[in-house]
């Protein structure tokens, strides 16, 4: 018995979305799109790439600083996650743990920490909550994972972000380019024979 396989639906899964971030077709026959409805004028076609490029742009710039904003989380979080393993050997001692602590921008304080299994971690939104060291270990490493996950998706997503302005930028030569050869041909003086 032969059984076929459709590969059209694998190819159509495997294709990955980008964040919803429309893909901009490439103007293969610039003659044929000019002539579709509502390509009257090379300027309105302009204005529209242009349009469409100012909107990769904004989406480029909230990547980027989601970017940064996770560039700099993932070093806090494995900075924690050393701290938590430290407390983690020292908890089982009766000595206290001598550290240091940032009280304020460049301002640190002296604190003597005595073994616990318990830690306070910020949620964000001036949230704290008291968790026990291996549940925080637990969702640090959870969160780091989804972090470190995240922003290699980004990445993935600027540089689709980039293939799509070289796109436009070409569409938006190629338009400027035959409006241009047009011109050139209606103003050619026609020759008297």
């Amino acid at each position: 018995m032969a059984v076929t396989i459709d590969n059209s639906n694998a190819a159509q899964a495997t294709k990955k979305k980008h964040l919803g971030i429309p893909e901009a077709a490439f103007l293969e026959d610039v003659e044929s799109f000019m002539k579709q409805p509502g390509n009257e004028t090379a300027d309105a076609v302009l204005r529209r790439l242009d349009e469409q490029y100012q909107k990769y742009k904004y989406m480029e710039l909230n990547l980027s600083q989601k970017k940064l904003r996770l560039k700099s989380q993932i070093p806090q979080i494995t900075q924690t996650l050393e701290i938590l393993r430290h407390m983690q050997k020292k908890k089982e001692t009766t000595e206290p743990m001598e550290t240091h602590f940032l009280l304020a921008d460049n301002v640190y304080c002296l604190a003597s920490v005595p073994p616990t299994d318990k830690v306070c971690l910020w949620l964000g939104a001036n949230v704290m909550l008291e968790y026990d060291i291996d549940e925080a270990q637990a969702l640090l490493e959870k969160n780091l994972s989804t972090a470190s996950r995240n922003l290699e998706t980004l990445m993935d997503d600027l540089d689709f972000l980039r293939d799509q302005f070289t796109t436009i930028e070409v569409n938006m030569a190629r338009v400027y380019n035959w409006d241009v050869k047009r011109r050139s041909k209606e103003n050619v003086p026609k020759s008297t024979d």
